[in-house]
C-alpha cells in the first residue's frame, strides 16, 4: 500500500511563508507526477502546482511568481515553498502522485490558514 503524508501547515499573516512537504512511503514502483491541490469551504478542489519527473512545472495563474513546488525523487517527496500569502490561499492542500503501474493517490490534507 501507499501512503502520502503531507507536514507544514499552519496559519500564517498575509504577506508570509509557508513550506509544504509531502513523502510518499510503501511500496512503490516509480513517481511521474507530483502536485498540490487545494480546497477552500464551499469550492471545488483546485490545481496549484505540479511537477514532472523531468521537474517540468506548472502553476495556477492565482499562484505563479509567489509559489513554488519543487521534488526530491531520492525522498520520494515534494515540496511546496509558499510565499507572500495571502487570505485567498486560505484552503486545505492536498498531495496528490501519480505512480505508473499503480494509479493515483492522495495525501490526507493539511491546513494552511492567512489571516489578514
Amino acid at each position: 500500500q501507499v501512503q502520502l503524508v503531507e507536514s507544514g501547515g499552519g496559519l500564517v499573516q498575509a504577506g508570509g511563508s509557508l513550506r509544504l512537504s509531502c513523502t510518499a512511503s510503501g511500496s512503490i514502483f516509480s513517481i511521474s507526477a507530483m502536485g498540490w491541490y487545494r480546497q477552500a469551504p464551499g469550492q471545488q478542489r483546485e490545481l496549484v502546482a505540479v511537477i514532472t519527473g523531468g521537474s517540468s512545472t506548472n502553476y495556477a495563474d492565482s499562484v505563479k511568481g509567489r509559489f513554488t513546488i519543487s521534488r526530491d525523487n531520492a525522498k520520494n517527496t515534494v515540496y511546496l515553498q509558499m510565499n507572500s500569502l495571502k487570505p485567498e490561499d486560505t484552503a486545505v492542500y492536498y498531495c496528490n502522485a501519480h505512480l505508473l503501474l499503480q494509479g493515483t493517490y492522495w495525501g490526507q490534507g493539511t491546513q494552511v490558514t492567512v489571516s489578514s
